[in-house]
C-alpha cells in the first residue's frame, strides 16, 4: 500500500514538474496578461507553485486556450 502510495505521488510530481517548466515559458502569459514579459527570476519562482497546482493550471489554460475565459 505504501509503494502505491508513493508511486502515486511520484507520479503527480514528475507530471506537475513537466507541467510547470511548460506553463511558466508559454502559459503563464496568456492566464495572467500581467505576467507577460516577466523576468525569467519571476518565472523560477513560479514552477513550484505551478508542479503542485498543475490540474487547476492545466485545466484553466485550456479554458483559456479554447475563447472560454471562465470568469
Amino acid at each position: 500500500m505504501v509503494e502505491l502510495i508513493l508511486l502515486v505521488l511520484v507520479t503527480y510530481a514528475a507530471a506537475g514538474l513537466i507541467f510547470a517548466v511548460a506553463f511558466v515559458s508559454r502559459g503563464i502569459g496568456r492566464i495572467d496578461p500581467a505576467a507577460r514579459g516577466a523576468p525569467w527570476t519571476f518565472r523560477m519562482l513560479m514552477i513550484p507553485g505551478s508542479a503542485a497546482l498543475w490540474p487547476m493550471l492545466l485545466a484553466r489554460w485550456i479554458r483559456i486556450s479554447g475563447g472560454q475565459d471562465g470568469r
